[in-house]
């Protein structure tokens, strides 16, 4: 009889899995494999503490999403309409205003790790327009089936190569500091801004909870199963503790390997991935270091994958919504606008990418810091929708998880108010 029950619960498990392994991908390329290590390297363990007061400040914000989308079918961009057309255009103005930036930032740190891995440094632009091409050609043709089956095989290798990496390197022990070594200052002008960086994409953008409710719905209709509310939550919350959990593993590999050697982390991307890939095969032997490299960026290629999917189906679900009344004439006529999405993005993602040249770290600076400054809009409108009259009593959050909102809102304000006062004003 147990034998069963856990078989039955690995079956609706396994139906269920996809939308949150998706979210973690998404979460981990960026902010942990570039983020965190330059938090730690910077700023040693101090870090970790912001990490997971940031993580947790933002958790039910992203659990919204699945949450909406289990309990009412529809994706949560479909809520912000129910909230007023206002809502869903203020919606659509933040995925186009950040969407290029954001989609830059993680297509120029994969190129960096796709040169690191084939060793070639003699195509420059040339790498970042081939990986978009790659991406736009298999997203246009396998859409989500191709997505969910390339990002589950790339997710356990690094997991995996993250936690071997993670367990040597704590045994080891950190390095002892350089004697001309002067930490960097963490409150000065500087140090303010990229905490509010490490903090706009940890673990990720907030506006990107709306792919979490659309990848909701296309896994149901992938494996035709409907989970329940509680099995589309766990999947979600236990990938949103994996997350945390690599991002901490991240900030103390930085610090354990880079603060206080004196060593400053590239800003070429092409050898700052290298550096990367070298945290691991130090710890873990040469040996590994073809392995280490591959894995870094199938998952870098993982989140650019998702990433151009995520912006092109949010894009055109709320076009869809804002542009058109009839909902089935609209599906028919918009399903090629998927495509075109795709092509959209990639060229305004190219523009941005040249625009900014060899500067790895202002262009991840400038598009996480846009990320947290619309964060809190996106945070009132989640919590709207799960917490009032959009949403069945049954379905809502638990009084802990409305106050933790409550919480989290001030909090993402606060600080997106600091930032814009101490850059425009003061």
């Amino acid at each position: 009889m147990c034998y069963r029950i856990m078989d039955s619960k690995l079956s609706h498990f396994s139906k269920t899995a996809g939308p949150g392994i998706l979210f973690a991908s998404t979460a981990i390329g960026v902010s942990h494999l570039v983020q965190s290590t330059r938090a730690g390297a910077d700023y040693g363990l101090l870090i970790v503490g912001f990490v997971i007061l940031v993580t947790v400040m933002k958790y039910p914000f992203f659990e919204y999403g699945s949450r909406y989308a289990n309990s009412t079918q529809t994706s949560i961009i479909d809520g912000y309409k129910q909230l007023g057309k206002s809502a869903l255009w203020l919606y659509f103005l933040i995925t186009i205003t950040s969407m290029f930036f954001v989609t830059g930032a993680v297509g120029f740190v994969t190129a960096g790790f796709f040169e690191n891995l084939f060793g070639i440094d003699f195509l420059g632009e040339w790498t970042i327009i081939i990986l978009f091409g790659i991406c736009v050609g298999i997203l246009a043709i396998g859409k989500y089936n191709v997505l969910d089956s390339l990002i589950k095989m790339t997710a356990i290798v690094l997991l995996i190569s993250t936690v071997f990496a993670f367990s040597i390197t704590l045994y080891n022990g950190p390095i002892e500091h350089n004697e001309d070594f002067i930490a960097k200052e963490l409150w000065d002008i500087s140090g303010i801004f990229f905490l509010l960086a490490l903090m706009g994409w940890m673990p990720t953008a907030l506006d990107l909870s709306s792919w979490n409710s659309l990848w909701t719905l296309e896994r149901m209709k992938q494996t035709d199963y409907k989970p329940r509310l509680k099995e589309t939550l766990f999947e979600f919350r236990l990938a949103y503790l994996i997350t945390g959990i690599l991002a901490i593993m991240f900030v103390i590999l930085g610090a354990f390997i880079f603060y206080g050697s004196g060593h400053e982390l590239s800003n070429n991307n092409s050898i700052f991935a290298h550096e990367i890939v070298s945290i691991y095969s130090q710890t873990m032997g040469d040996w590994s270091h073809i392995i280490i490299a591959s894995a870094a960026f199938s998952t870098m290629f993982g989140t650019i994958l998702a990433v151009f999917d995520g912006y092109s189906r949010s894009l055109q679900r709320t076009i869809e919504l804002i542009f058109t009344k009839k909902e089935e004439l609209l599906r028919t006529k918009m399903r090629s606008l998927y495509v075109i999405f795709l092509l959209l993005l990639s060229m305004g993602s190219l523009t941005v990418i040249f625009q900014f040249g060899d500067n790895l770290k202002e262009l991840i600076d400038f598009a996480t810091v846009l990320s947290f400054v619309i964060a809190p809009i996106i945070a009132i409108f989640n919590f709207r929708l799960v917490s009032g009259k959009y949403l069945e009593k049954k379905f809502q959050p638990s009084i802990g998880l409305k106050v933790l909102s409550f919480i989290g809102i001030v909090f993402l304000s606060g600080f997106a108010i600091f930032f814009l006062v101490i850059k425009f004003v003061i």
